[in-house]
């Protein structure tokens, strides 16, 4: 990772930060401890003035949102201790991760918080005056019009990759106040791991299961997949921001879809093909799950506006390099089309919802794919869960049955243990057995009305409850 460089005030900062921290070693002043390269260190804290820092432009806290605007963001990329820059970060700062168009909720809370009682916890920023950890505070005070803020000062060798690791080991402590967002935490896990780091390591410093870490690894490469696809010749494109809200979603997805996969690679391709689809339409998550690996095929297809059904051609049997002769099953026409439908509803989101890449008529256009796409998912959303009820319908009375069965069979297990230890209730057992007779006679009752020729478990329910 390269260095930042020193900002345009840097060494004027240096030079105010190194009087302040003599000061306070002098007097003995207050600390705050951070890990460093391994290791606890103790910071001494300064005040110093809002207004002459800088917001770190690498900060995870709004990776993501950067891309909202490309040539804010640019303006990031080209000159990050500039004015623009500056300003776009300091914008991000108070944004709602996933609506840009709200101030934070937790950004009010934070301004609230330092208005009643101050600021509590001290930042941390680097020698030359970029805030490490603190960036959201400092927008605050900005806010309020606070003049100063508490920092503890980082030691003269600090690089752009420490400024990382103690931002991220800082938001990773169990007292943090205020989260990632969920896209922006899969980029710090990505980048951790583009570093080399094992993922039992990262893991363990996010504070999660290996096999959580794993799940959101894929919903992220999904994620980018997603976002490749849907570029268009144009230049649009999906931003990460535009998955922000669908976090369940995706994990739910990797769940199914990693079930499927392992029996039936092209069943879970049609699966998630489908479901993404459905992401891009903002169906909720109830709804996703009506969307099985015949979705397409059995609800989708048929209904789908001519203009709308994709050509696929038939694809060809995959050769096994190295093995002459051997083939793998090529993709089938069902998951082929489900993908091309994806893959059209993913460059007419990214040209409907980018608004500026495009001619009116391309956006216009866009706007119809997806409002036809929605239309037609709709109806076949609701066939999907006509179908779900009626098979719930068909299962519940047996799940019932087994469910009691379950029960009794751990009645039996327990009576035996309560007449050993001679703490067995033979008149309350009697009565409830009474109760259970009369449950029965009247399942019999219906059972006996149902079936013109039972079987042979519906024949014993009959005969067991018959009148002797």
């Amino acid at each position: 990772m390269v260095g930042f460089g020193i900002p345009p005030k840097g060494e004027e900062i240096r030079q105010i930060i190194s009087q302040r921290l003599k000061q306070a070693v002098s007097e003995k002043g207050a600390k705050v401890t951070i890990d460093w390269r391994g290791e606890q260190r103790h910071l001494y804290v300064i005040s110093m003035p809002v207004e002459m820092l800088y917001f770190n432009p690498d900060t995870h806290r709004i990776r993501a949102q950067r891309t909202l605007d490309p040539d804010r963001n640019r303006a990031i990329e080209d000159d990050p201790w500039g004015h623009e820059a500056q300003a776009y970060l300091h914008d991000l700062l108070k944004q709602r991760p996933s609506n840009p168009d709200q101030i934070d909720p937790d950004f009010s809370a934070l301004m609230d918080e330092l208005d009643d009682s101050g600021q509590r916890e001290p930042g941390i920023v680097s020698p030359h005056g970029i805030l490490v950890d603190g960036n959201t505070r400092a927008a605050a005070l900005k806010e309020l019009g606070v003049t100063n803020i508490k920092v503890g000062v980082l030691p003269d060798d600090t690089s752009r990759q420490d400024i990382n690791d103690v931002e991220l080991s800082l938001q990773l402590r169990k007292d943090r106040r205020r989260d990632y967002s969920y896209i922006n935490r899969l980029i710090a896990i990505d980048e951790e791991l583009a570093r080399g780091r094992s993922e039992t390591d990262v893991a363990k410093d996010f504070n999660i299961k290996p096999a959580t870490l794993q799940r959101d690894r894929w919903v992220y490469d999904q994620i980018l997949k997603a976002i490749e696809r849907s570029c268009t010749e144009d230049g649009a494109s999906l931003r990460l921001i535009d998955f922000e809200q669908h976090q369940e979603k995706l994990r739910e997805l990797h769940r199914d879809y990693t079930k499927l996969s392992g029996t039936d690679p092209d069943a879970a391709n049609r699966l998630l093909q489908s479901r993404l689809a459905m992401v891009l339409l903002d169906y909720p998550k109830t709804s996703l799950r009506l969307a099985e690996d015949d979705f397409y095929t059995r609800y989708l297809e048929s209904r789908l506006p001519e203009g709308m059904k994709p050509q696929v051609a038939a694809a060809e049997p995959i050769s096994v390099v190295g093995i002459p002769g051997v083939t793998l099953p090529a993709q089938s026409d069902s998951s082929a089309a489900a993908e091309a439908l994806t893959d059209r509803l993913l460059r007419a989101k990214a040209v409907a919802a980018s608004g500026s890449v495009g001619t009116p008529e391309e956006i216009a256009q866009a706007a119809a794919v997806m409002k036809a796409a929605r239309e037609t998912f709709d109806v076949a959303v609701k066939l999907a869960g006509q179908n779900a009820e009626l098979v719930k319908r068909q299962t519940q009375v047996p799940e019932r049955l087994t469910d009691a069965a379950d029960y009794v069979t751990q009645c039996a297990s327990e009576f035996a243990e309560a007449r050993a230890k001679r703490a067995l209730d033979e008149e309350a057992f009697d009565d409830a057995l009474i109760v259970l007779r009369e449950s029965l006679e009247s399942l019999a009752r219906q059972a006996a009305r149902a079936f013109t020729a039972p079987g042979d478990g519906v024949a014993w329910l009959l005969d067991a409850v018959r009148s002797k």
